[in-house]
């Protein structure tokens, strides 16, 4: 009973500790041990979230000025060994956009060698992919492939300035089949059966080769228009509007995808049939094209509501990219605050600036976006036993709070690991993550010990881990992670013989 009574007032002590003010000791089976860390206010780097770099990787030099590379093969740059860029948030998504014509070269061959290194490079990189296949650009240079054209008859028609807001195709020679332009943006007429089955059999063959490829982020589905922003989405029949997204959404199960805010019709039908995401192209554009329109508030708010997006961000990722770059918003004197602001709303989990520089007044307001951007794990309390006996379980509660604005999207696991310098063990527990929306969340449970652990001393650490390796993948928002990412929570002791006689003790009836 004097052992007891002392293991109490251990108990005691340690449970009006809060934080990691040290370990907690105790030795009735009876105890519990009460955890609440310590919060972490800085910026974390976790996958599938934040900045992407853009036709680059991490550790490459940026865009110069206010220009950026888009829609051809990578120009991959030496490799210096820092993965930091400078004027640049760290990244763990690199943003890839190619056009049709590089994918396919020749009718029905593919040159998946030029994906495959973009995804290894990106591995390299502690990267994962994001791709865009866009049909066309506004010339021949960005143009659909050539035998594509060979085999409908249509011609290139000439496209003066970048085509956004001017009608600019010439007829066609009489000699030439011709076709009527729904939409003054579209390099080939989309109502020819031929392009849903030419560039759907491209996306189905790229499904079959990288759908739940571990290093592919998410497809971005793209059907129409230069840079495949979807230009003239609405103006498809329902017949080919529904052979271009099927392409997609028949080929892709495991991978994410977003749709683009440009059509209520396409995007609920593409919600119909799976939980897709969206992503926009132009964040930030407060007058660029127009005086008296913009994206920011004549165009996102609505759309977003109107094509039954403004739920979809539960289920599947939120990507954005900036109008032009972010020193363009500076320049023109835009009101960044209000953008970030709107971002996070809309549940934005990664942004594209375009590897262009961040300007240097504008990084309070970036490190301020990227605390809230997508995910952000604290634990704020956990309980567990003080001794694993017989049973070997450790029963837990545990209270996080998702401080970002949205979920986790990959089912990475939570571990518990226990730990001394002659074993070590991790259970993996039934959490899903993907779950945990911003807020509160709760989850307690238990998980079994291996039969074979040594009883003694352990410490016992929490972390979430990536489900290949079970090594930790995702930094929390809470001080004390140790050397190789975990989060020691406090000791534990295994001792079955120890419990065994305290819980025998406990039942033995007591006589006057």
């Amino acid at each position: 009973m004097r052992y007891l009574k002392l293991a109490a007032l251990v108990f005691c002590a340690g449970y009006f500790s809060l934080g990691y003010s040290g370990p907690v000791f105790a030795q009735s089976p009876t105890e519990t041990i009460v955890v609440k860390p310590k919060p972490f206010d800085g910026t974390l780097v976790n996958p599938d979230i934040g900045f992407t770099t853009f036709q680059r990787f991490n550790g490459d030099s940026l865009n110069t000025g206010t220009k950026w590379t888009e829609g051809f093969p990578i120009q991959y740059q030496e490799f210096h060994g820092s993965l930091q860029a400078k004027n640049y948030p760290m990244t763990t998504i690199a943003y890839f956009r190619i056009y049709w014509r590089f994918v396919e070269p020749e009718q029905g061959v593919y040159n998946w060698a030029m994906i495959d290194k973009a995804l290894q490079t990106a591995h390299a990189r502690h990267q994962t992919l994001m791709l865009r296949i866009a049909p066309y650009g506004t010339d021949a240079e960005s143009d659909v492939p050539a035998w594509y054209r060979k085999i409908t008859g249509e011609v290139l028609r000439k496209a003066p300035g970048d085509g956004r807001h001017s009608s600019w195709y010439r007829p066609l020679p009489s000699s030439q089949p011709d076709w009527a332009p729904y939409e003054s943006q579209w390099m080939v007429d989309p109502m020819n059966p031929a392009y849903a089955h030419f560039f759907g059999d491209m996306i189905r063959a790229l499904g079959a080769r990288y759908d739940g490829d571990p290093d592919l982020n998410l497809v971005d589905i793209s059907i129409v228009g230069p840079w495949g922003e979807g230009a003239g989405t609405p103006m498809l029949t329902t017949h080919v509007m529904h052979s271009l997204m099927d392409s997609y959404l028949d080929s892709f199960h495991k991978t994410p995808l977003v749709v683009q805010p440009t059509d209520p019709k396409t995007d609920e039908y593409a919600l119909s049939k799976a939980n897709v995401g969206w992503r926009a192209d132009c964040l930030g554009d407060m007058g660029g094209f127009s005086k008296t329109w913009n994206h920011m508030t004549d165009y996102y708010p609505e759309a977003i509501i109107e094509d039954g997006l403004q739920n979809a961000w539960k289920k599947a990722p939120v990507t954005m990219e900036a109008c032009w770059v972010m020193q363009t918003w500076e320049d023109r004197g835009w009101d960044v605050h209000y953008i970030i602001d709107q971002a996070i709303k809309w549940h934005v989990s990664s942004f594209n600036a375009k590897s262009s520089a961040v300007p240097k007044d504008l990084w309070p307001e970036v490190n301020r976006w990227l605390q809230h951007m997508g995910y952000r794990f604290a634990l704020r309390r956990f309980t567990y036993p003080a001794v694993i006996g017989p049973d070997r379980k450790i029963a837990f509660t545990s209270w996080w709070e998702n401080d970002g604005d949205a979920p986790c999207y990959r089912k990475f696991p939570l571990a518990l690991r226990l730990s001394n310098k002659q074993s070590s063990a991790v259970m993996i527990t039934g959490a899903d993550i993907r779950t945990w929306m911003p807020g509160d969340n709760l989850y307690n449970n238990s998980v079994f010990i291996p039969a074979n652990l040594p009883d003694g001393d352990y410490q016992l650490s929490i972390a979430i881990v990536d489900p290949a390796t079970r090594k930790p993948a995702i930094k929390l928002a809470i001080q004390g992670m140790d050397g190789e990412g975990w989060y020691p929570l406090g000791n534990v002791t295994v001792h079955q013989t120890l419990a065994a006689n305290a819980t025998e003790a406990n039942q033995t009836p007591s006589h006057p």
